[in-house]
């Protein structure tokens, strides 16, 4: 009998360890299964009531007492019957759209009549993205994300401004963040371009692509122009008597190299594919700035806003804030953002390219 019971008890031991195992095993296939499906996730939220709590806050701290408690109680009556509003416009609009579900004969006139008076009810949007470029505009994946969200969304009376802070970077990078935002146009969607920091170069290149260009006094824009730097480290090689072999298919598949010797005519190659990728950018920014003195302009300098506006690479002198407030009455402020899942790895490597960008900045890299 004691024999027994102590086989019972391990029995029950060995069945507790073989479950637990299954149960880490199952959540973390799950686990897996999960990171590897949701790649990351879109965020809208309505932050018209943030810049409203802040007017308010603002209006209430400049009365006395007594004016500010009055304030507060119309506030709430104001409050609560925007709240009733809009249940009654949610209901009306149910009903309507079960008498068109219940009817297929309405004639079109009626139901064109019925979806002019829900949008007349309704407040235009306002659309807020942003774009925070690196070096390889890497940002392009979630900004594409953003705007087929808005894409689909969008009506005629809606708009659309983008928070624009890049530096610039490499060509293709910034090549195709330009062309994600010219997807806006392609439908005839006028959006703005807000600069609170900088936009030079490939960033200048996004913001070239807007309906109109609003940036803060001291941003800077501009650097229409191509750099490139290569390191060559044949005359270290050759002291340490190192060959480096280099073989190539193509007269000009290689020009410079980083441990070959490099020759003029590679030079001179080299120096005509910038001066090519230089002409291109002028070509785009003249496409949609044709007011602007290209040549004036595309000399790979950057000015501040203020300046910049009288060479016709701004359009208006303004913060993000208060083009975002000047809307605050008309529209319902939309936030539109897509973040993706990181790995611990590509935090840290952010975060120290991030710091390699601000130690060189000044260099650049790319457009």
């Amino acid at each position: 009998m004691n024999w027994f019971s102590q086989y019972s008890l391990f029995l029950a031991e060995t069945v507790t360890v073989v479950i637990a195992i299954l149960a880490i095993l199952v959540f973390i296939i799950s686990q897996r299964r999960k990171s590897s499906t949701a790649a990351g996730r879109l965020s809208v939220k309505d932050i018209s009531h943030e810049y409203e709590q802040v007017k308010d806050d603002m209006l209430m701290l400049s009365m006395d007492e007594l004016e500010a408690k009055q304030f507060a109680k119309d506030l709430k009556k104001q409050k609560k019957l925007e709240k009733k509003q809009a249940k009654l416009a949610a209901k009306e609009k149910n009903k309507q759209q079960q008498n068109s579900d219940q009817s297929n004969e309405q004639p079109a006139e009626g139901k064109l009549s019925t979806e002019n008076s829900n949008q007349d009810n309704a407040k235009p949007k306002l659309f807020v993205l942003s774009f925070n470029g690196s070096m390889d505009a890497h940002e392009v994946e979630e900004l594409r994300q953003e705007i087929t969200a808005v894409l689909a969304v969008i009506k005629p009376e809606d708009d659309v401004v983008i928070k624009l802070e890049s530096p610039g970077g490499v060509v293709h990078g910034y090549g195709l963040a330009a062309s994600q935002l010219l997807r806006f146009r392609q439908r005839d969607i006028p959006f703005t371009a807000v600069v609170d920091k900088v936009a030079a170069s490939g960033g200048y290149m996004m913001a070239c692509t807007a309906s109109k260009i609003v940036a803060a006094p001291f941003a800077i824009v501009g650097s229409i122009g191509v750099v490139a730097q290569i390191p060559n480290f044949n005359r270290l090689l050759k002291k340490h008597d190192v060959d480096i072999e280099l073989q190539t298919a193509g007269e000009y598949k290689r020009t410079l190299t980083m441990f070959g010797e490099n020759t003029d005519e590679g030079r001179q190659k080299f120096k005509q594919e910038l001066e090519q990728t230089h002409l291109l950018f002028k070509d785009f920014v003249k496409e949609y700035r044709p007011n602007i003195d290209i040549e004036q302009v595309a000399t790979g300098e950057h000015w501040f806003a203020t300046q910049a506006k009288d060479k016709g690479l701004v359009d208006e002198i303004s913060t993000s804030d208060d083009f975002i407030l000047s809307h605050l009455d008309s529209h319902k402020i939309i936030s539109v953002s897509y973040q993706r899942k990181q790995k611990l790895s590509e935090k840290i490597s952010k975060n120290v390219v991030k710091s390699v960008e601000r130690l060189f900045f000044k260099q650049g890299n790319g457009l």
